[in-house]
């Protein structure tokens, strides 16, 4: 990717990163007064802190003058260069790489690997590298009393850049590895958050409908009610009377209408507060996938003793589907769903007789990961990159439940076990 289009998906956030910086000036300032005035140790402090008063001004500028609330890529690429040569000016002339607080000059590489793309964090560790190396021969002695000079051997001021680039190759690599682990579970969340706001989108529509069916129930049967008695009393006048049947006839068919809209035509207001079992939610997705699929699902309720109904919920009913949706997808024949209920735990097995989950991804623990693929060829088309199991994983999750993901012995095929304590359900 190339860095310019990185920067609609990498950026900083301004006030953030403002802030680092003058938390920085402030200790720079502090370091060059503490070393010239109190310790009384000379060095060229007047150009170090010309070179921080410069950077004060690009802070401000950054502050008030750019507008934007994230920094995108390029910007923020622009501005750790600049850090990083505005700390190799400081160095320069107190010491290069024999000052103690050399380190600090990783700072914008690992920040870097944390937040913005990989091109930028190579362009600056390049440049850190680049400077070190000019450092280590370059620089003014570091600043002591007029009696004494640090002088060390070659080979020791050698391998002082050498281990901080060691220290920078590590730290970046792994805070690029984080930061890009960090990306995609927010591009999943994301998705989530995009699923779940069309669900209660329908919801809503859902609900306005039914709420219009249940009100609109009153006036209609006025209309209907005064279509007929009207229908009694001008019934001998022929061209009138068909109009009135008319009238009749077609508000039966908006009543009729109505009620489909309505989920229980016959309940008060409070009618959209359904509780529902677990049991209703499965039987209902299973529904919905007999209509279109030919395989055969069975649920068994043999040891489902003690059901317990629970507030509506999207999510559960979005993460069902989706285990049991896989099921359908990757089944032969048949799926098998077990509801188990007792005093203390309720479960929901789903079995299939598929080939089973990817053993790389199983034997590794890494299902219901986001965006990862299988290097099984065997149906790796319908595989994806796991990103529905993550959803319905991460969904029902959210909702007390805990999720194993098993592949069967015997018989082949996978088995997802969805399983809540009892006073846990109680709190949805």
């Amino acid at each position: 990717m190339e860095l310019s289009k990185a920067s609609n998906l990498y950026s900083l956030n301004k006030s953030t990163y403002v802030n680092l910086r003058w938390i920085a000036y402030i200790g720079q300032l502090t370091a060059i007064i503490i070393v010239q005035f109190l310790l009384k140790f000379d060095f060229n402090y007047i150009i170090c802190i010309s070179v921080i008063f410069f950077s004060v001004i690009t802070n401000l500028i950054l502050q008030f003058k750019i507008k934007e609330n994230q920094l995108n890529n390029f910007t923020s690429t622009l501005y750790l260069i600049y850090d990083i040569f505005q700390l190799g000016i400081l160095f320069f002339f107190t010491g290069g790489v024999t000052n103690p607080f050399i380190f600090l000059i990783l700072i914008p590489a690992v920040f870097s690997s944390q937040y913005l793309h990989f091109v930028s964090s190579i362009i600056l560790v390049l440049i850190i590298i680049l400077i070190l190396l000019v450092l280590t021969f370059y620089f003014y002695s570091l600043p002591n009393p007029n009696d004494l000079h640090f002088h060390v051997p070659d080979y020791y001021l050698y391998s002082i850049p050498l281990s901080i680039i060691i220290g920078l190759i590590f730290l970046v690599y792994f805070g690029f590895k984080f930061g890009e682990e960090s990306r995609i579970r927010k591009r999943a969340y994301d998705k989530i958050q995009e699923l779940m706001a069309k669900e209660n989108e329908l919801l809503s529509l859902g609900a306005q409908a039914a709420a219009a069916a249940h009100s609109l129930g009153t006036p209609l049967s006025t209309i209907l009610l005064t279509a007929k008695e009207l229908q009694k009393e001008l019934g001998n006048n022929r061209k009138i009377n068909k109009d009135i049947e008319l009238l009749v006839s077609q508000s039966n068919r908006c009543r009729e209408i109505l009620k489909k809209l309505s989920l229980n035509p016959n309940i008060e207001d409070n009618f959209l507060d359904i509780k529902l079992s677990l049991n209703d939610y499965v039987t209902e997705i299973v529904k919905s996938y007999q209509e279109i699929s030919k395989k055969k699902i069975i649920i068994n309720l043999d040891n489902y003793n003690n059901p317990i109904n629970i507030n509506k919920s999207i999510e559960i009913i979005y993460g069902l589907r989706n285990f049991i949706g896989n099921a359908n997808k990757f089944s032969r024949e048949k799926i098998e769903i077990f509801l188990t209920s007792d005093n203390k735990l309720t479960a929901i097995k789903i079995r299939d007789d598929g080939p089973g989950f990817p053993k790389d991804l199983i034997d590794k623990h890494r299902l219901g990961e986001p965006y990862i693929r299988t290097t099984n060829e065997d149906n790796i088309s319908k595989y994806g990159l796991g990103l529905g199991t993550f959803i319905g994983k991460t969904l029902l999750e959210k909702n007390y439940a805990s999720i194993n993901f098993n592949n069967l012995s015997e018989k082949g095929g996978a088995e997802v076990s969805i399983e809540w304590k009892n006073k846990d359900l109680n709190l949805i």
